[in-house]
């Protein structure tokens, strides 16, 4: 019998009877199958997106309640939220379940890049010596760039619009900015800050918008995950894949209202369904705890969930997932 044979007669065995001895199995990398979720940080103010810096904290936009409260928290390992920084504006509508203006923000290398999805603007914070106890800062002090006026002109919706909402970085390192309102995916040079239209996300069916929401890099391609428009079907959201060159084609279909997607250590993805969306309620609207975490092939690993809007990974077997209706980060593991 060959060693590879062994090998798969070992890895057979320990999917069965877990017969086989750790040592086999040093340096293999299993995607999880199920997800169990725990508290971790409660009581954010309408929290929309996170980002996990290179010591393991977490990063929370929160909309606030609309009186021009919108603040970036940051979250330690221990689960405690200080305010990092404050005075964003936020606004609250009949429309939106609660307040809206901050979108997601991403960490790279000591700088926060947080979008505001109303004013249409990108502001870049440098976080690299904050420690917690320091004086918190005013979002009027922060470098910013008009995103919006440039996705505006480019007349890509009838009625023309924008929603700034999502990022990440690609080849080159440059930036990537999904808008959910344009149907769109923006490029920021890295070196000019120019800007120029990447890719157009098409619609889901012949009348409905696919409304971008999460977007990732995989070193090839990117992903991109769809909440869709009005009346938001069941089954109607798709995972759309976007090469180098800005060619948009179909990666995964039947999803429902996905708010974000992020990479397994193997590269594959898990999304996050905000909820299922109920046309016979007094008024219609999202179903409560019907959110979940798919992963690509529909199945889900975790459900339950309240409104969820971000899904975040730290090291190989930690997830951490952002609930906007309940104001909390819940810890996801397996």
């Amino acid at each position: 019998m060959t060693s590879k044979q062994i090998s798969l007669l070992c890895l057979f065995a320990l999917l069965l009877t877990a017969g086989c001895k750790d040592d086999d199995f040093k340096g293999i990398i299993f995607d999880p199958v199920q997800l169990h979720a725990t508290d971790f940080a409660n009581g954010l103010n309408s929290p929309i997106g996170m980002s996990v810096d290179d010591s393991g904290r977490l990063w929370v936009t929160e909309a606030g309640t609309g009186n021009s409260d919108g603040s970036v928290s940051v979250i330690t390992k221990n689960g405690t939220v200080h305010q990092v920084i404050t005075g964003f504006s936020s606004f609250t509508s009949a429309e939106s379940p609660g307040a809206e203006g901050l979108s997601h923000l991403l960490y790279k290398e000591g700088k926060l890049y947080i979008l505001h999805g109303f004013s249409g603007m990108l502001y870049i914070a440098d976080v690299a010596a904050y420690k917690p106890g320091d004086p918190v800062m005013q979002a009027s002090t922060l470098p910013s760039e008009d995103i919006g006026t440039y996705v505006r002109s480019l007349n890509l919706t009838d009625p023309i619009n924008s929603n700034i909402y999502n990022l990440t970085f690609g080849p080159g390192g440059h930036l990537y900015i999904v808008d959910a309102g344009a149907n769109a995916i923006i490029k920021r040079d890295r070196n000019s800050k120019v800007l120029s239209l990447f890719a157009r996300i098409p619609n889901v069916s012949p009348t409905t918008d696919a409304v971008p929401t999460g977007i990732v890099y995989d070193g090839k391609k990117f992903l991109v995950s769809t909440l869709t428009g009005f009346p938001f079907a069941s089954g109607a959201a798709k995972i759309f894949r976007v090469s180098q060159e800005g060619n948009v084609s179909e990666f995964k279909s039947g999803f429902t209202t996905l708010t974000d997607i992020v990479l397994t250590p193997k590269n594959n993805p898990l999304v996050t369904q905000f909820a299922d969306f109920s046309l016979t309620t007094t008024p219609p609207g999202f179903n409560p705890v019907s959110g979940r975490v798919a992963n690509e092939a529909g199945a889900y690993l975790i459900e339950g969930l309240n409104m969820p809007t971000d899904i975040e990974r730290s090291g190989t077997t930690t997830y951490y997932v952002l609930s906007y209706g309940l104001g909390k980060v819940q810890k996801l593991t397996y």
